[in-house]
């Protein structure tokens, strides 16, 4: 299988140090190094979608409902209680120093790389569903400057991106066809487009009920949202799936509007997904993805593995 992927392992290296690469982070990868049958724990290991369905599910007493279903069971939590109790018991679940995962950290690498690489033209976006703040740690452990964009689910600015800077200044993004303060020729972008926990001043915003991605389905599509920086980096680039099934219908909602972004045009994307079953390979397969079925810890090696030796940038 090695041998197999070898060319394929070379081209996605070869366009991550370009800078062509939008890594997509799902839930998933919060299962990347946790040891085998090993549940998720409080600030140390990132629950999965289904384990944080099943938190909640416990939560309410087990109810008669799908437990493995995140959006039901945020749905259920949210209209007995009202969504102010349901934010509560996010923020506590993620209000926590998880130690950040090896593909955190790789990212926070990578990064760096992509942003002193003399072939790149331009830094790395992330774009992740995920809550958590793992990946904003991982690079101010790696001392890697970043700026973060976070959709807005709930209030007065639902439907909007807000754009925190590197001084840590909020700014919602109301006309994202002219915002052009978000510079990926200076560093590196991480896109959460699902809302996420703030831990700072707790302005979470969660897209995670049914209703939520209702009216996330009916907003603008990302073109609408998107910072023009943000959008254009779309249109150009290739998508590297990590910690998804096609099978989530929530996650399909997301992919479809990522793919109508780039009207057309033929980029090459990949999914890391080891024992895909058929149905994600179907699914895959009919919007143009390749799978590789490896695990992420065999895929970040292999990138890795290919890197060229790190030359120090001089300031």
């Amino acid at each position: 299988m090695a041998d197999e992927l070898g060319p394929v392992y070379d081209l996605i290296t070869r366009r991550l140090l370009r800078g062509k690469v939008v890594p997509v982070l799902g839930a998933g990868v919060n299962l990347c190094e946790r040891p085998p049958d090993v549940p998720w724990e409080r600030g140390r290991y990132l629950p999965s979608g289904r384990e944080l369905a099943a938190a909640l599910a416990r939560y309410v007493g087990n109810v008669v409902i799908d437990g493995h279903d995140l959006a039901q069971v945020s749905q259920y939590v949210a209209a007995l209680e009202g969504e102010g109790s349901l934010y509560e018991e996010l923020h506590d679940v993620f209000d926590a120093d998880y130690p950040p995962t090896l593909l955190h950290r790789f990212l926070a690498r990578l990064s760096r790389r992509t942003r002193e690489a003399e072939e790149a033209r331009e830094c790395m976006l992330i774009v992740t569903t995920n809550y958590d703040d793992s990946l904003e740690r991982a690079f101010t452990a790696e001392g890697e400057p970043y700026e973060l964009v976070t959709y807005i689910a709930e209030g007065r600015d639902r439907g909007l991106f807000r754009h925190v800077t590197v001084g840590g200044e909020p700014t919602v993004i109301r006309v994202p066809n002219e915002y052009v303060d978000l510079r990926l020729d200076r560093r590196s972008v991480i896109a959460k487009i699902h809302g996420a926990v703030d831990r700072v001043h707790r302005a979470d915003s969660f897209v995670i009920t049914e209703d939520h991605y209702i009216d996330y389905i009916t907003r603008a599509d990302v073109a609408g949202l998107f910072p023009v920086t943000l959008a254009a980096k779309l249109q150009r680039s290739h998508f590297l799936f990590l910690g998804y099934s096609l099978r989530d219908w929530n996650f399909r909602v997301m992919l479809y509007r990522l793919w109508g972004e780039q009207e057309g045009k033929n980029f090459k994307s990949w999914a890391i997904q080891a024992d895909p079953n058929p149905i994600d390979r179907a699914a895959w397969d009919d919007r143009g993805v390749d799978i590789l079925p490896v695990r992420v810890e065999n895929f970040v090696a292999a990138v890795e593995q290919r890197l060229p030796p790190h030359r120090m940038v001089t300031p």
